[in-house]
């Protein structure tokens, strides 16, 4: 019986590490991803306000949107809190307390949508890296669920 049992938990141990990819990947190749081609930009002209990234002018307005922060945080929660705490302490990654007065919503947006090359870019990103030894993967998340996240900072930050 014993050999019985050790046998089934070897194949199921075999048979569940296939040929899976894995969130593991966090290759910078100049390659595509799922069809996406990666950003290549030339470092002389790395704006390090705005990273690199079709986002050029992010329009936050004077207050909270409150809806959108309720949606950040819900999307934080399942993307982000595991490698960021939301005070100024590292986890895995950097806290995010004081994120929005460091970077410009450009950035922010950018990095979110677009962190390989950015981090491939951006000084003060690779300075980071060496401290945190873990590159930000890419979360795939939308546009409207990236600004959602920058709104939700914003409410971390105090913003009203």
């Amino acid at each position: 019986m014993y050999k019985l049992s050790l046998f089934i938990v070897a194949f199921i141990m075999v048979t569940s590490c296939g040929n899976k990819k894995t969130s593991e990947d966090f290759s910078t190749s100049s390659s595509t991803d799922e069809g996406n081609p990666k950003t290549t930009v030339d470092p002389a002209t790395y704006d390090p306000n705005r990273g690199l990234g079709k986002f050029a002018m992010v329009n936050l307005g004077d207050k909270l949107d409150v809806a959108m922060a309720t949606e950040g945080e819900k999307i934080q929660s399942v993307k982000c809190a595991a490698c960021h705490k939301l005070t100024d302490e590292k986890l895995v990654g950097p806290g995010w307390k004081g994120v929005i007065s460091r970077h410009k919503p450009e950035w922010i947006m950018n990095f979110i949508t677009n962190p390989d090359p950015m981090i491939d870019k951006d000084p003060k990103l690779q300075a980071l890296l060496e401290i945190c030894l873990v590159r930000m993967p890419n979360q795939s998340l939308s546009d409207d669920d990236a600004r959602k996240v920058l709104e939700y900072m914003r409410k971390n930050d105090g913003v009203k």
